[in-house]
């Protein structure tokens, strides 16, 4: 009978053999004799003794019972399905949080770093409406619209996904602390990499893919021509999952790779419906309501500030909308209370406090 420890030594042979890994397992192999083979076969790319990976593992599990968080071998039933079908599947999961997170209907939110504040809106409450659906948020705990994603899902009391390019027990950045741990209680923080790796900035283009790959779509919100979420988006289709993307502004660039994605036929995205309707899921009322009576959202809302006067120039460059409709929705909200205009054409957002 395999043993965990067999898949956790097994997991640290090198990242990219992972899809020779899964053929074996597939094919009928147990653990032990798939790392026999593939290193005796690829012995030159090894940098230390096979004998020394048993010994790695042992202290990788040490690790991760003190650290609370689990391992999820590839035969295990409680292993996400939808991971184990990608082409190079983990053998390892490594988890904390709530097991069950991992069995819900999936999308992925990615975005910029950098978001704007449109984007970082726009992340927010996609997430928010999702997970009020039943489905699950996942991304990866990054700053921007990441970040964002995992917040809105978790004000809407919902289960959202955060997957690491470090250990499960070494979080990054260091200031999105308490976003993990309020996600871990209801969500979970997952990594293929063991307890107490140091984030480097190879593990990130490769965890990726475990982010498509627990999805059943990604959602791409503002990314540039090199944005990391266009590799999500190009492991989600070799992975046969739908590609979305929101439109944004055509001025700054922020937003070229997504738009290069709507060119290329993603779906586009303008509410958490448009994402339900084309996984085949059916919107439920409060999706486009929000709780306690929230308005629905408004992307033009979204991009003003209590503080800051925007034009509709501005806004209509952040939205990606023309001016004509910006201007009437932005009377529309002058005379529902919710904008104020402060002159020269200029339009502030009304805080409501009550």
């Amino acid at each position: 009978m395999s043993s965990l420890a067999d898949f956790v030594a097994l997991s640290l042979l090198p990242l990219h053999w992972h899809a020779d890994i899964a053929a074996h397992l597939r094919a009928g192999a147990g653990p032990r004799e798939t790392f026999a083979c593939l290193a005796a076969r690829r012995s030159a790319d090894l940098r230390e003794a096979p004998a020394s990976f048993q010994s790695r593992a042992s202290v990788a599990l040490a690790r991760a019972a003190a650290a609370e968080v689990h391992a999820i071998a590839f035969d295990d039933p409680a292993y996400p399905a939808a991971l184990a079908a990608i082409v190079d599947p983990p053998p390892i999961l490594w988890m904390r949080g709530a097991a069950a997170a991992l069995d819900r209907i999936a999308v992925a939110i990615v975005g910029s770093r950098a978001g704007s504040a449109y984007a970082l809106a726009v992340g927010e409450r996609l997430a928010a409406d999702l997970a009020r659906a039943g489905v699950a948020v996942v991304s990866g705990l990054a700053r921007g619209v990441d970040a964002a994603a995992h917040r809105g899902a978790l004000a809407s009391g919902g289960t959202t996904i955060g997957v690491l390019g470090s250990g499960a027990d070494v979080l990054y950045p260091r200031e999105h602390r308490p976003l993990a741990a309020a996600l871990v209680s209801d969500g979970a923080l997952v990594s293929e990499l063991p307890p107490g790796t140091r984030p480097r900035p190879h593990f990130f283009p490769r965890r990726n893919r475990i982010i498509s790959g627990l999805a059943r779509a990604v959602i791409v919100i503002e990314a540039g021509e090199k944005s990391g979420s266009l590799i999500t988006a190009r492991c989600a289709l070799e992975q046969g999952r739908d590609v979305m993307a929101v439109p944004g502004s055509i001025l700054n660039g922020r937003n070229r790779g997504g738009h290069a994605l709507l060119r290329d036929g993603a779906k586009i995205v303008e509410s958490a419906d448009d994402i339900l309707e084309e996984l085949g899921l059916s919107p439920c009322a409060p999706l486009s309501s929000g709780p306690a009576g929230r308005a629905p959202f408004d992307p033009i809302l979204a991009c003003l500030s209590p503080g800051e006067p925007s034009d509709v120039d501005c806004i209509a460059g952040a939205t990606g909308l023309v001016a004509a409709k910006v201007l009437a929705r932005l009377l529309e909200l002058e005379l529902s209370g919710a904008v104020r205009r402060v002159g020269g054409g200029r339009f502030v957002r009304v805080d409501r406090t009550c």
